[in-house]
């Protein structure tokens, strides 16, 4: 099943059942006006919607509408937690190698994780907004799952369960602002901009064989300007799965439903940089920085510079027979003007 949120309705949006094809929508307000409402009674309302999916798919609902990917807010517009992992140990080998520090060897059995801003997500097609260029305006081109309600120390197998849905992300990050602000031991907050995410979120049954282990075993494709700069496979190289990152954020609380996980910037083990870029044949980056960390390991300092305004960034993912999963994350950096709810 494929879901979707509208930017009608208010700060929440109304949840709309999307076709396979991402060709249609179907209005559902008397099964669920919001996607948290599903997700909070989820029991009651996921057959029902499955229902509209199946019969929106077979051409059998007489009120469908097109569907505009423009039209979309983030599949969640706020949500009551976003914590993102750092599942991807080649991108935290990449940072330390960069700076000749050693990873500590816990970070290959616990994973890292930090809470993020979840009240107001941009939208998809929304600006990536900034006051300046100076603070080192990246990408992070992620998957991310949402949960329903995991109880304090849920197992693996049980938080594996509690994945209800699936989306990407691009977890904008301000670079120049992460150093001093790692330095206060407090963690990120000021160097997180918001978040947007896919179009459309989807429930692990409707990704086949690509869903394996509670990892996404496909490519993650990344353009800037337009020109092709990552296709990273989201299921190689992810030290901690799904599951594992959902039973890690329980560990001492639990996790209501509408909780959004991250898996943090894909990144798969490659060469040098010579040998890692796509120009190269490589699989390519899903962030400024690992190339930038790539090209300080080889020459000392990096070369590549970080977002500007006007720059676009389009993140997507396509299923074996190059269909569009979950519609693209489309943006362009942008001087930030005051929004209204």
């Amino acid at each position: 099943m494929k879901l979707a949120t509208l930017k009608s309705g208010g700060r929440d949006g109304s949840l709309v059942v999307v076709s396979r094809d991402l060709s249609r929508y179907q209005k559902v307000p008397k099964i669920a006006a919001t996607l948290q409402f599903a997700l909070d009674n989820w029991d009651d309302v996921v057959e029902r919607l499955q229902a509209v999916y199946i019969a929106l798919n077979d051409n059998g609902t007489w009120d469908a509408q097109p569907f505009d990917e423009e039209l979309c807010h983030s599949p969640l517009p706020r949500a009551y937690q976003w914590a993102d992992g750092s599942a991807y140990i080649n991108h935290v080998e990449l940072v330390r190698k960069a700076r000749n520090a050693e990873v500590p060897a816990s970070f290959y059995t616990d994973p890292l994780m930090y809470q993020g801003g979840s009240d107001s997500f941009i939208g998809p097609r929304d600006p990536i907004y900034a006051l300046s260029e100076e603070w080192g305006i990246d990408l992070e081109a992620e998957v991310a799952v949402i949960t329903g309600d995991v109880p304090m120390g849920a197992s693996v197998e049980r938080s594996a369960e509690a994945v209800r849905l699936v989306m990407l992300v691009n977890d904008v990050s301000l670079r120049n602002l992460i150093p001093n602000e790692l330095l206060k031991g407090f963690g990120f907050f000021q160097s997180k901009a918001a978040s947007a995410f896919s179009p459309v979120c989807v429930t692990p049954d409707e990704l086949g064989d690509a869903w394996q282990d509670t990892k996404l075993r496909l490519p993650l494709n990344v353009q800037i300007n337009e020109r092709p700069f990552g296709k990273p496979n989201a299921g190689d190289d992810m030290t901690f799965n799904f599951a594992q990152l959902v039973a890690h954020a329980a560990k001492t609380r639990e996790l209501a439903a509408g909780t959004i996980i991250g898996s943090g910037t894909v990144s798969n083990k490659q060469g040098n940089l010579h040998g890692s870029s796509i120009d190269n044949g490589g699989v390519g980056y899903c962030c400024l920085a690992e190339v930038r960390m790539y090209e300080t390991i080889e020459h000392g300092a990096p070369k590549t510079s970080f977002l500007k305004f006007g720059d676009s960034v389009r993140i997507e993912m396509f299923d074996a027979a190059g269909a569009s999963i979950f519609g693209a994350i489309d943006q362009t950096v942008s001087v930030y003007e005051e929004r209204r709810p």
